[in-house]
């Protein structure tokens, strides 16, 4: 069985630029032992032949390259107790017509996931018990999070180890995003 998930790969730069902001925060549990990435779609438990029929159909997924740059922060969920600390992205039109793509082959190949409003972030930190006044405090000193813009060129099918450290990733293919010409 393999544990997969659908990502885009960030640059050595705002993953240094993400990396700056892990400080200051009580009760969370910052994402240090993996690159950071934007999830697309998260597959889950896929036994060997599922998982191959997957890494081989994500192939038909055609999409333009486009650029993205990051834009704030915030928190999950968005009413009650926090538990997911994020980063968001600008402009997340092209990060959201990629992720319908990837969900519509998937689905073609028989894989379904989450039917939830998908929401395109990069996950900082796991919150637990993070007194509230703290994370508005440090959610405004990010409140302007930005960065230069960074190409998107392709996306990844990654598998996810869990361990004492916390997970462990390894890209299994990269599919190149190429431009369609006009439409």
């Amino acid at each position: 069985m393999s544990r997969l998930f659908v990502a885009l790969a960030l640059p050595d730069s705002i993953q240094e630029q993400l990396a700056s902001l892990a400080l200051g925060l009580p009760g969370a549990r910052w994402t240090e032992s993996s690159p950071f990435h934007l999830t697309l779609a998260f597959l889950g438990e896929l036994d060997g032949p599922q998982a191959q029929l997957v890494e081989d159909g994500l192939y038909g997924v055609r999409a333009d390259p486009f650029e993205l740059r990051l834009s704030g922060v915030g928190h999950f969920p968005p009413r009650g107790e926090p538990k997911v600390l994020w980063a968001g992205v600008a402009p997340d039109d092209p990060v959201i017509a990629l992720q319908r793509a990837v969900r519509r082959r998937l689905a073609r190949l028989g894989v379904t996931i989450e039917a939830r409003r998908y929401v395109p972030h990069i996950t900082l930190a796991r919150l637990r018990h993070t007194p509230l006044a703290e994370l508005l405090r440090w959610m405004e000193a990010q409140i302007e999070l930005s960065s230069e813009q960074f190409p998107i060129t392709h996306f990844e099918l990654v598998s996810s180890v869990l361990g004492r450290e916390g997970a462990r990733h390894r890209v299994r293919a990269a599919y190149p995003l190429f431009a369609r010409g006009p439409r």
